[in-house]
């Protein structure tokens, strides 16, 4: 046996064993969601055949031609039956671009479609694409609101780092082929914008980020509120900030939405990352707050702190101490699944459900902004339950 096929057997047989691979759930855990064994995507679930040359011919030590760094921040739907996640997957190169998996049950089995989507350009082409958070819609369409980032031509010579983010729109009706749209306008630099998947006040309606650079928030910040007349030529005219960021709290230097919220009984579920300061550098949480149904831009509930932060081996990775997400499915029994990355290297799942996410914001203390109404929070729950204790 040649060289190649030794490896490509190997390879191949190892690619197919981690496709397989059974994913459970850790328990106990929290009470509001468990998190799973194993990450749902990463690098090595790329196919074989975007990676390695499969001729003998010109690729005789069956070597990687592409290589691919990592596999996460993905949007998420529920389509025809089958999970599918359209993940942000990153070259070695530095270059993102957007990939199909598809698993039949959430957890595990995660396949990549065999072609990554082809994304139109729109304008000035894009140094990169990221991010994608996916909303189907009442209009009929599935919408894709992405991060395009293009290099600033203001910077000065040599200034290799310096960009310019804006928010690309595309649409679809079957995940496959993509119209693009023009690039959202807006008088700030604009990351983590998210359409609401209804009409409001038949309009279309944008959770935005507005920032004044780049990376800085800047005078900017917070998770923003606009409706757009028209989504083929979308402009951010009147913005407004419904969900701040707070000085000494996990959303101190920036925020932003994650997915499109979920509609339930009791309001919009929603859920954001925070990011705060530390000497390890900035730090990326999850947190989840809840919006009324017939206003979506008016806050009912927050809870405190993070939904979700970095544990155990999620710290590390290309950006470490991150998760994120922009991804999640609400099936129609209530399950709640949760696809959130970690360290900008693989994506991970959680579970909950929509009755215990809402008992979370509802009957969880809001942060009091000082030490002193953080023990006061405290000691009322222990006074609680030792007063149960007692009882009986």
């Amino acid at each position: 046996m040649s060289l190649f096929e030794q490896r490509q057997s190997a390879v191949s047989k190892e690619y197919e064993r981690l496709i397989a691979l059974k994913n459970k759930p850790i328990l106990p855990g929290n009470g509001i969601f468990e998190r799973y064994e194993n990450p749902v995507l990463t690098r090595s679930h790329a196919p074989i055949l975007w990676r390695y040359d499969l001729n003998p011919d010109t690729n005789p030590c069956f070597m990687e031609r592409f290589g691919v760094g990592g596999a996460f921040n993905a949007g998420a739907i529920k389509w025809k039956g089958k999970y599918l996640l359209v993940a942000r997957v990153e070259g070695c190169d530095r270059k993102s671009f957007f990939a199909v998996a598809e698993s039949p049950n959430g957890v595990d089995s995660f396949r990549f479609w065999d072609k990554p989507l082809a994304m139109p350009e729109a304008g000035d082409p894009a140094a990169n694409i990221y991010d994608m958070r996916l909303t189907a819609h009442e209009d009929g369409w599935v919408y894709g609101i992405f991060c395009v980032e293009r290099k600033d031509p203001s910077a000065p010579a040599g200034d290799l780092s310096s960009a310019l983010a804006s928010a690309g729109i595309a649409r679809t009706k079957d995940l496959v082929t993509w119209e693009r749209l023009p690039d959202l306008k807006s008088k700030s630099q604009q990351r983590n914008v998210v359409l609401h998947p209804e009409w409001v006040n038949g309009k279309y309606a944008l959770y935005t980020r507005p920032q004044d650079g780049f990376i800085d928030a800047g005078s900017g910040g917070g998770i923003g509120w606009a409706l757009v007349d028209d989504i083929t030529r979308a402009e951010v005219k009147q913005e407004i900030i419904i969900n701040p960021r707070r000085y000494h709290t996990i959303k101190e230097v920036k925020n932003g939405e994650g997915p499109h919220p979920i509609k339930t009984p009791k309001g919009w579920l929603h859920m954001a990352h925070g990011v705060r300061s530390c000497a390890a550098g900035l730090r990326y949480v999850l947190y989840l707050y809840l919006t009324e149904l017939e206003r979506p831009e008016r806050l009912i509930a927050e809870p405190a702190g993070h939904f979700i932060a970095p544990i155990r081996g999620e710290r590390t990775g290309d950006v470490p101490n991150v998760v994120f997400s922009n991804g999640w499915i609400a099936d129609d029994d209530g399950t709640v699944f949760i696809y959130y990355a970690s360290s900008d290297t693989r994506l991970h799942v959680a579970v909950s459900s929509v009755d215990r996410l809402l008992d979370y914001c509802l009957h969880t203390a809001p942060d009091g902004y000082r030490t002193g109404a953080s023990v006061d929070t405290l000691t009322e729950l222990i006074k609680k339950n030792l007063a149960y204790l007692e009882s009986r």
